[in-house]
């Protein structure tokens, strides 16, 4: 094959992944449209302390159409903990140390974080410009950053693996009623 068919066919497959990933953002959007009253200002968000002796950290993507068609899947220890979708969020529990955390694509990225006990932890995940696919980019972040986004919804729970520490939707919400309830009981 010559090297102009060769970049005939290349274009005709970076079209083809364009086009489609159009059509997948302009679908996510419309879904987004739909189920947008479940999104709420990160001001708002509510996160609850974590568990006595255990470490948290709040991982999060911004949302927008760069790199929408690909999700940031956080893995440790070889396990999917969760999917991030643009303006997604999750926590995850877990012990206090060293724990070190993997998103890929058409490449990898790690992040390591020492995680104290008693303490929430936030780690901010993007989708940058890659050659056939975007190139997934973890990071630590803060509270502050967290904060000044506009608008995040949890993770559904269909896209949280069986790596363990990510809360479910329902999980969040009896800590957070469990919180409400303990100053009440004393």
């Amino acid at each position: 094959m010559n090297y102009r068919k060769m970049m005939i066919g290349l274009s005709a497959v970076s079209l083809a992944l364009a086009a489609a990933s159009m059509a997948y953002a302009g679908n996510k959007a419309e879904a987004a449209e739909e189920d947008d009253n479940s999104s709420i200002p990160a001001a708002q968000i509510q996160i609850p302390a974590p568990p006595a002796g255990k470490g948290q950290i709040v991982f999060f993507r911004k949302g927008g159409l760069g790199g929408a068609a690909v999700a940031c899947s956080v893995h440790e220890n070889g396990q999917k903990v969760s999917s991030l979708g643009g303006g997604r969020y999750f926590i995850m529990v877990t012990e206090p140390g060293r724990h070190e955390f993997t998103v890929a694509s058409e490449a990898k990225d790690t992040l390591a974080l020492e995680v104290e006990a008693d303490e929430t932890q936030f780690a901010q995940c993007k989708i940058k410009m890659g050659i056939m696919v975007g190139r997934p980019d973890i990071r630590p972040s803060s509270e502050t950053e967290f904060r000044g986004m506009k608008k995040f919804k949890m993770v559904d729970a269909d896209d949280m693996g069986p790596g363990p520490g990510a809360l479910r939707p329902d999980e969040v919400k009896a800590a957070l009623a469990a919180a409400a309830a303990a100053p009440a009981a004393q």
